[in-house]
């Protein structure tokens, strides 16, 4: 005989030709619709998304008034709201007329406003931008002695002072250190640097709580950060606009800010809209210059950066929902194509889930409204 064998015998084997049966659920529920328990689902994501309540408990991105930062744009005279026809909702206000929309917005919970000048006087070097009695250093004080706890933002270009509408001083024939081989109109990158310093020292001084250098010159944290500092003004914070494009979208703001180049475009330093390697790149070299804060503009178009430069660097990333952004769902919404409280929020929801920890957004006081 044999030996036995180690293991015990089966009770029933399947020819390998043959398939086992299959057991079937229950079929009490076959041929009447209901075919959740023949399929047998045991993940159903449905679930959680079957109440309201539920829906808000498991939602992964907030959006609160505090993540919202409203921008102003401030011009000479008294009792002056200047409506901006592209922008509806929005016009130039006089400093009174501001800290009167400072006040308001800070009632409603909006915690920091971005202001944007708009001189009398223009000229090839943008003054206006570093005097002290200019529009904006004018206008952070009212608003500061008025409202001490809202925060206040300088941007700092000089597109709005300059008389060429270009973000610094610029290469022309008849200016000192004419270079014929840069090109005439070529901004000239060092010489704006140290205006840059000059006029964020002025705009911390007059008690602006965050500088935001915006023209996307070569060396503009550091130059700000350094300028700041030998002026006993360290803890004046800066905010950079790290990756500025040259897009299409701004174009309601240049009618707003009364900025729009006379000659050319910002392509030679604003950055190409299809390029994400120099955006991080930029973002690395602000962030070694010395920048407390980011901010990637527009948003909306530029999810992607958003997510990259959240996912690379660790410094507050802020995002600017532009002048474009927001008129065309003003646009929209005004021909009933949209409907517009819906989609501005899901719109500032996505700049949110792809990583912003704050937004510049022109439905500011909308959203306070909405979510009051």
């Amino acid at each position: 005989m044999g030996r036995a064998s180690r293991f015990p015998p089966c009770r029933q084997r399947w020819p390998r030709h043959r398939v086992p049966p299959q057991v079937h659920p229950p079929a009490h529920n076959r041929g009447n619709g209901q075919r959740g328990d023949e399929l047998n689902l045991a993940i159903r994501p449905r679930r959680l998304r079957r109440t309201p309540t539920l829906r808000r408990m498991v939602r992964e991105t907030a959006l609160s008034l505090d993540h919202l930062i409203a921008p102003l744009f401030v011009r000479s005279g008294e009792n002056i709201a200047k409506p901006i026809a592209s922008m509806p909702g929005h016009a130039q206000l006089s400093v009174d007329k501001a800290v009167a929309e400072a006040q308001a917005l800070f009632g409603m919970g909006i915690p920091a406003v971005l202001l944007f000048g708009i001189p009398d006087q223009k000229d090839l070097r943008g003054s206006e931008n570093y005097n002290p009695n200019g529009i904006v250093p004018r206008a952070i004080q009212a608003i500061k002695n008025a409202v001490p706890d809202l925060v206040v933002i300088s941007d700092m270009c000089f597109c709005e002072y300059t008389s060429h509408g270009h973000c610094g001083i610029v290469n022309a024939p008849d200016a000192e250190g004419y270079n014929p081989a840069l090109g005439e109109g070529y901004l000239l990158n060092d010489e704006t640097l140290a205006l840059l310093g000059l006029a964020s020292v002025v705009h911390a001084q007059a008690g602006a709580d965050i500088i935001a250098p915006s023209g996307m010159v070569d060396g503009m944290v550091g130059a700000i950060r350094s300028a700041l500092d030998q002026n006993n003004l360290q803890h004046t914070i800066v905010l950079s606009y790290a990756a500025k494009f040259a897009s299409g979208f701004y174009g309601p703001f240049r009618e707003a800010a009364e900025g729009a180049p006379t000659f050319g475009d910002r392509s030679q330093y604003q950055m190409d809209f299809a390029n994400t390697r120099e955006a991080m790149k930029e973002v690395a070299l602000d962030v070694a210059e010395g920048a407390d804060m980011l901010m990637v503009k527009p948003a909306l178009a530029y999810l992607d950066i958003i997510h990259q430069v959240k996912q690379r660097f660790s410094l507050p990333l802020a995002a600017y929902q532009v002048s474009g952004e927001f008129s065309m769902i003003k646009a929209a919404a005004a021909n009933g194509w949209l409907d517009e409280q819906r989609v501005a929020l899901e719109s500032l929801m996505s700049i949110r889930r792809a990583g912003a920890d704050m937004i510049v957004s022109y439905f500011a006081k909308d959203v306070a409204r909405w979510l009051a």
